[in-house]
Formats: C-alpha cells, structure tokens, sequence
C-alpha cells in the first residue's frame, strides 16, 4: 500500500503542477479565475461500499435517493446488473454479492489509498470546467462522482448531467491488477494513470455537447471529429503535454511530427481518406500498439493526430472563429477542405 502512496504523491504534483502553470505559465491562457465553478467529487465508490451487506435493501435506496441520475445506470449498464430496482430482489442479491467480494473489496481499498487525496484531481477539473465555460458559454459544469467498475474499462462516464469517474481504472500502469486482464495490452495499461483522468472526463464532456458522426461517415469526416476533439482539450486543457491529449508516447509523437507529410501521402496514395470501409475506418481511429500496414514507429489511433493537424490548419486559416463555432459547425467537409492541409 505505501508503494500505491508514493505514487499517487508524485501523481498529486503533476496535477497541482498543472494547475499552477494553467494559471500563470507561458501559453496564452485566458484567466477564467472569476468563474464561479468548483468542482467538488462526491464518493459514490466510498457510499457504496459503505452499505451495510445485512440490510442491501436500504443502501441501495439510500444510494438512489443520494445520486439519482448516476446510480441507477451504474448498476444497470457499468456493472451490468441488469434493469436497477431497489426493491428488486435479483438486484440485492448482485450487489450484495459484489460488496462480499474479497477481491472487490480489496480493489476498493487501494482505491480508497490511491486516492486518499482527491483535491488535485478537483482542482484539475475545476480549471478545465471554467475553460469550458469560457469558451463554450452555455455549457453547465456537471455533478462528478467517482466509482469503480471492477476494472472494467470504464475511466469516464456521462450519465444525464453527472461525470462519472473510474478510479480503478487509473491505479497507475504498474498496478498488479491490470496485468491479470488479457483484455489489456501494454499500450492500453500504460494511459491507466492519474494524468489521464482530466483528458478522459474532457472527452466524454465534448462528447456530450458535441456528439461525433455516427456510423457510416467518410474516413475524412471520422478525422476532422477527432481532430477537433484534440483541439478542444488543447484549448481546456493547455498545459497537459499533447502526447498525454493524443495517448501517445513522447516517442510516437516525435515520430508522427518528423514524418507528418510521409502519413498524409500515405492517407493520399492509398486513397483512403474517402472510404466508409468499417475495417479501414478502425485500422486507423482505433487504439493500438502501432498502425497496421503503416511503419513500426506509426502509433495506433494515428488519425488522431493527422485530424488535429487539418484541423489546426484550419484554425490557422480562420482566426476568427470561435472554439464553439468550430465545435458545432455540422458540415466536417467543409472544414477539411477550408484546411487547405498539405504538411
């Protein structure tokens, strides 16, 4: 466990760290000290297992009333409990199962160790939230909780108007934990850390005002909603290193910055920007440990970065336009070929 303490206290600084730079650092930051958010997480994990195992009944219904929007699709879809009733006897008797578990058990308190401390996590959020605000006006900051999902791969959640927060899920990438999972690669644990849990919760938020082209869209148009999601954490979170934004190693993204034109050739030549190909269309939006068919040094999700530099290019050649312009303009052709992108 002191390891786990260790850890989160060098976790701690880089957060507090962040905030301090956001501040005062030598990007050019709007000073948004003046709006009224603060962010504080309500310990849905810590209630819940504070339920007393002999009378399940009465937590369930105190967790309901407690969190109305978040607990009854917790149980329902991140714990796959089925339809929530907390008079229902098949739902007492998952949960009860659940909160008997040693193993469970055992995960929520190194959880509870891990984040002992969570005003780092707030006060990251917190600024993230008032940039939000800033730029995005109508935007409402949302109630934030924080759970677990029994390591289900759940590190960020919306439900209605409260941010979910998957702690277990960012343990830190030696956590012994991940390494039973066979769902969960190198390249997938190593993002379980503390540093990413701004990056995700910022996700899902521009998700949430801002939902991505469903399925069947051109590749091109699956790049410019990823590339203005980059864009977006960088303006919410600008001082949060791009490789962290990206889910890049430094690595990866020296190798994407010192081959950019060889990618967009690449794109170009093989004709794919246009395709609707599903398989095509996750080969290169898709997480992996390096992009199929691409060079080695190629990560995986690389359309992440090539969308985020059109984008980029865009935003250059429109300095007028405003984050929630860019955000809510319906017509991703347009902004791709306004781009005028050629690295």
């Amino acid at each position: 466990m002191q390891n786990y303490k260790n850890k989160y206290f060098l976790a701690a600084l880089f957060l507090t760290g962040w905030i301090i730079s956001g501040c005062g650092g030598g990007k050019n930051v709007p000073d948004v000290s003046h709006i009224p958010i603060d962010v504080k997480i309500r310990r849905f994990d810590e209630a819940f297992f504070r339920t007393d195992t002999n009378n399940v009944a009465a937590g369930l219904k105190l967790l309901a009333e407690d969190y109305p929007r978040f607990a009854p699709p917790y149980f329902t879809h991140i714990l796959n409990f089925g339809p929530f009733s907390d008079t229902g006897r098949l739902m007492q008797m998952q949960a009860h199962d659940f909160l008997v578990n040693k193993d469970f058990r055992a995960l929520q308190d190194s959880v509870e160790t891990h984040f002992k401390n969570i005003q780092p996590v707030e006060a990251a959020l917190t600024q993230a939230f008032r940039l939000t605000k800033y730029y995005i006006p109508r935007f409402e900051a949302p109630q934030v909780v924080s759970f677990i999902s029994a390591i289900g791969n759940f590190g960020a959640v919306v439900m209605d108007s409260t941010v979910g927060v998957g702690l277990d899920m960012h343990m830190g990438a030696d956590f012994p934990v991940y390494r039973l999972v066979p769902d969960y690669p190198d390249y997938v644990v190593r993002k379980f850390t503390p540093e990413y849990i701004p990056v995700n919760v910022m996700k899902v938020v521009q998700e949430d005002l801002f939902p991505p082209h469903q399925e069947g869209a051109q590749l091109v148009v699956k790049l410019i909603d990823m590339g203005r999601q980059q864009y977006f954490l960088e303006k919410v979170l600008p001082e949060t290193d791009e490789e962290i934004r990206l889910g890049y190693t430094k690595e990866q993204l020296a190798y994407c910055n010192e081959n950019e034109e060889m990618i967009w050739q690449y794109f170009v030549q093989n004709k794919l920007l246009y395709t609707t190909d599903w398989q095509d269309i996750m080969r290169y939006t898709g997480e992996g440990p390096s992009t199929q068919g691409m060079p080695a040094g190629a990560p995986g999700q690389i359309g992440a970065y090539l969308g985020y530099r059109i984008v980029q290019a865009y935003v250059k050649r429109n300095p007028d336009m405003s984050l929630e312009q860019l955000m809510a303009e319906k017509d991703a052709m347009a902004i791709f070929n306004k781009a005028k992108y050629r690295p």
